[in-house]
């Protein structure tokens, strides 16, 4: 993620939903132990908390100084700073060594990770025996209606989500996307698949000031921003204020996630593979006997052969 300014990380810690902690339950009945949880691109530490109910050590880590400032405390929680040039072996290191992780997750966060460092990691630390990865995304955006606020509120928001297409990225369209098109070579349990995400609600509460924190610290916005152009603006602002109503009223707000959890993909033994390829085999004379079967000769042709055997002897 990007790094945020501390005004801009305020925000962002004010605005951001709570995930549902009956999410973090069903995912640690999947576990086979229960000792150690890695929250990757922990922000806010938002994750990590939720996992200190069912994990007796939480190691969280993250890019953003600014963030880790605020996250929240926790005597099972270490968080722990992870700059760009920091290298796989002194990630795994860090994180406690290989084999070694109950779960790893990343909450609203894959999609700004080097995929191909992060998997490399993730496979080392992550344990083999009944060891999950889970990732999930929630989108800021009512494009297919993955915010729902008020039938007043709701077309402001997507004229805003329009505004951002060409500040996108390709990042950014991972998540427009709800991880439907990020890559995760690892085997699905049955809670969503790659390409398959599984579709969650979060229910959430949010107030005016709240919101307009979470369209500020919102990535598009803030990548347009960079190039010199205010989307979040203080007309739009006048505009939501004055959709909003009372700027009091804390709104029922309903955002759609999407969610994959997967373990280490089992490795084939050899007497597997050698039983495969017995298999294809016994196929494959199955077949051959099947087309052999299919080349007896029919009633018809049998009549024909007697018919020419017997010409055959008259002409004798």
């Amino acid at each position: 993620m990007a790094a945020l300014s501390e005004k801009d990380a305020s925000a962002y810690l004010d605005a951001r939903p709570r995930y549902p902690t009956d999410w973090y339950k069903k995912i640690a009945e999947r576990t086979q132990d229960h000792k150690f949880a890695w929250d990757v691109g922990t922000g806010n530490g938002q994750a990590a908390i939720g996992l200190v109910d069912h994990y007796e050590n939480v190691v969280a880590t993250d890019i953003n100084e600014a963030q880790l400032k605020r996250a929240i405390k926790h005597s099972r929680i270490s968080y722990h700073h992870t700059p760009k040039n920091m290298s796989e072996d002194e990630m795994v290191a860090l994180i406690g060594g290989e084999n070694s992780m109950d779960l790893i997750v990343a909450a609203q966060a894959v999609h700004f990770f080097d995929l191909t460092t992060f998997y490399n990691v993730a496979k080392r630390v992550l344990r083999k025996d009944g060891g999950l990865i889970a990732i999930w995304v929630y989108n800021r955006h009512n494009r297919t209606n993955d915010i729902i606020i008020s039938p007043e509120i709701d077309p402001i928001m997507k004229s805003l989500v329009d505004s951002t297409l060409p500040f996108r990225t390709p990042i950014m369209n991972l998540a427009f996307d709800s991880y439907k098109t990020l890559p995760f070579p690892f085997e699905s349990i049955g809670m969503g698949s790659e390409g398959e995400p599984v579709r969650l609600d979060i229910p959430h509460k949010l107030s005016l000031k709240g919101f307009i924190g979470f369209l500020k610290s919102w990535q598009p916005a803030m990548k347009a921003k960079e190039q010199g152009v205010e989307l979040v603006d203080e007309d739009l602002i006048t505009k939501f204020e004055e959709a909003w109503g009372d700027e009091n009223q804390v709104k029922d707000v309903y955002y759609k996630a999407h969610m994959i959890v997967g373990k280490i993909p089992e490795m084939r033994s050899e007497s597997d593979k050698v039983s495969e390829d017995s298999n294809k085999d016994n196929l494959l004379q199955t077949d051959v006997g099947r087309k052999q079967e299919r080349r007896q000769p029919s009633d018809d042709e049998n009549r024909q052969s007697k018919k020419q055997n017997t010409s055959e002897d008259e002409a004798c």
